[in-house]
């Protein structure tokens, strides 16, 4: 299970090989800018699967519009050749 740091912005510049290190081993870093959260670092084949994720999140929820919209009465459907026209 990762852990979960928070570190002041100032430790980017004066103590990245600290930051580093701690990515190596996948926890995060919440950096922090006078006292408040700003910004997150994650190690880079963590943010890799993050974007797998949230792609295909995305495509499962575009699938569920797509039979949603596929079960209507009302949906048009063109043939192969129309559709390949339209795009």
């Amino acid at each position: 299970m990762f852990k979960v740091h928070v570190k002041p912005s100032r430790d980017l510049r004066n103590s990245y090989a600290a930051l580093a290190g701690i990515l190596k081993d996948h926890d995060q870093i919440i950096i922090t800018n006078k006292g408040r959260g700003e910004s997150v670092l994650i190690n880079i084949e963590d943010y890799a699967d993050y974007e797998d994720y949230v792609h295909r999140r995305y495509i499962r929820e575009k699938l569920a519009e797509a039979e949603v919209a596929a079960a209507k009465p009302d949906t048009v459907w063109l043939g192969h050749e129309d559709f390949w026209d339209s795009l």
